[in-house]
């Protein structure tokens, strides 16, 4: 029977494998990244420079140049077989993935391909795998190499050297240095660092000009790799863009709380590893990356799904629950799927940062590390009560942020568009056509009409000539955003944003001297969220 469920479960994840590789195939963009790196190899054995590359759609070359010798490879055979190649490869490292965290959630041997089978299925079937199926990411091979070494899987003699490749290929793995520090594994932290280096000298020594390009310039440019207040980046970071944060304060404020969440995730990591958990201590410090690094893309969040795993087969209610609210998060969008019943930007806002808000808590709480410390301080305090009251302080920190207003400034669904978006029609109603614009609102310094949706009002319009400059506020004391004025049509300029609520908005157009030529408040205020004007 137990052999039954094995091969049933296994035949679950091989479908959920199949079906996704599907729908992967039948997009017309299906591995734009590995497009990315296809390209820029190709270019560079060509001659021509790493990272001056830019693919069609836009995007550069982002990765240390030791991953460029590893990705080497993918220019042999044509992209189609590649791309086939690569689907199979990350499919395996899936399931390569689940098989040492199987072994963690269970103790009987007999038990562990079916656990290991589970792990394979959410895995398969979270968003994380599912973008680095459809990006063609390096994201998951980074994962698996990290878990590997930080879990002791790996020989006593190399430990320590995965690490090392997999920051050599991709930056955020250097934590786990730290982490070899803290749990006394000095050795193991040296092998790191010193493959990590040995790596970065071997590609200085085959790629010099683009060693020196990448240490001395690329590293430090992370604008090269999008826009880092969307939505998909659920790093602390992003979520303080989103948040509204000032520029100027914004690099101290990121600084201190990821100073703060690392220290502390790592403390409870080297707990959970002193009490034979190096799983859940190696998990913990992948989830840390996630939250430190300035960029956490979905498919770099296979960490959180390992972690929510983890916390669904620990003991407990509570932490049960966790997983399954952290699995859930990970599964599927809430700030998509739950914005029909979001009546409140505040809840908006929780709901689509839920997979940053969701990791930070996991690197704070660390598996339960706060109560494991509790009852070895005290005896007599049960577990389970100390996870009681740490769930009903959370729900009740959670309730209370959601009924705040956000910080002035804060708008969790603004963006102004660009003249990419000028042919939808969801963004550019007011006027359609050069014909149409030019002649819209020549009386007013700007002439604009607005749309409600259920979580948002949009705003699109005109400008005369006289305008320079438009900015928007989401609230009184925040920062303005500044709208981009668009040379759509010749002889007029256009301008279309959104945002959450323009209860407290206002628009405010800019002349050639500096000084404001017209401000609107009430206009604004009169369309809700939800309202079809």
């Amino acid at each position: 029977m137990r052999d039954r469920r094995v091969v049933l479960s296994w035949t679950g994840f091989t479908l959920a494998a199949m079906v996704s590789l599907a729908v992967v195939w039948r997009r017309e963009d299906r591995l734009s990244d590995l497009h990315i790196y296809v390209g820029a190899l190709s270019d560079l054995r060509a001659g021509r420079p790493l990272y001056e590359y830019v693919a069609d759609n836009g995007g550069p070359f982002t990765y240390p140049p030791f991953a460029a010798l590893v990705l080497w490879p993918v220019t042999a055979a044509s992209e189609p077989v590649v791309q086939v190649i690569w689907l199979a490869m990350t499919c395996a490292a899936v399931a390569a993935i689940a098989v040492p965290v199987g072994r963690v959630l269970v103790s009987e041997r007999s038990r562990r391909p079916l656990a290991a089978a589970a792990v394979a299925t959410a895995l398969m079937l979270s968003a994380p795998v599912q973008s680095n199926l459809r990006f063609g990411q390096v994201s998951v091979f980074i994962v698996l190499l990290a878990l590997l070494d930080g879990i002791g899987v790996v020989p006593p003699r190399l430990r320590g050297v995965l690490v090392g490749v997999a920051a050599a290929i991709k930056l955020t793995p250097l934590l786990f240095v730290v982490y070899f520090l803290a749990t006394g594994r000095f050795r193991d932290a040296g092998r790191a660092a010193g493959t990590f280096l040995a790596c970065a000298g071997l590609a200085a020594a085959v790629l010099p000009a683009e060693s020196w390009t990448y240490w001395t310039a690329t590293v430090r440019q992370t604008s090269r790799i999008g826009n880092l207040a969307s939505l998909g980046n659920q790093s602390l970071h992003g979520m303080l863009l989103r948040i509204g944060v000032d520029g100027t304060s914004l690099p101290l404020i990121w600084a201190g709380l990821v100073a703060v969440i690392c220290t502390v995730a790592l403390l409870r990591a080297r707990q959970l590893a002193a009490h034979g958990l190096p799983g859940h201590a190696a998990v913990l410090v992948g989830c840390a990356t996630v939250t430190a690094s300035p960029v956490s893309w979905t498919h770099h969040q296979v960490w959180p799904v390992l972690a929510a795993m983890l916390l669904i087969g620990a003991s407990g209610v509570a932490r049960k629950a966790a997983g399954v609210a952290l699995l859930v998060a990970m599964v599927v969008s809430l700030g998509a799927v739950l914005a029909p019943v979001s009546m409140r930007p505040e809840v908006q806002f929780l709901f689509e940062n839920a997979r940053a808000l969701g990791v930070c808590v996991l690197c704070l709480a660390g598996f339960g590390g706060m109560a494991v410390l509790a009852t070895r301080t005290d005896r007599r305090r049960p577990l389970r009560r100390v996870w009681l009251r740490g769930g009903v302080a959370a729900t009740a920190a959670l309730a209370l942020l959601a009924a705040q207003p956000l910080p002035a400034g804060a708008d969790p669904t603004f963006k102004a568009y660009t003249l990419d978006d000028v042919d939808n029609p969801r963004y550019f109603f007011a006027c359609r056509g050069p014909v149409q614009c030019a002649s819209y609102g020549t009386d007013a310094p700007v002439t604009f009409a607005m749309r409600g949706e259920k979580t948002k009002v949009r705003v699109n319009g005109v400008v005369s000539p006289q305008v320079t400059r438009l900015e928007y506020y989401s609230a009184p004391g925040g920062t303005p955003r500044i709208i981009p004025l668009l040379a759509a049509y010749p002889g007029s300029r256009t301008f279309s944003f959104r945002s959450a609520t323009m209860v407290h908005g206002r628009l405010v157009a800019y002349g050639a001297d500096g000084r404001p030529v017209a401000t609107y408040e009430k206009e604004l205020a009169a369309v809700l969220p939800g309202d079809r004007p």
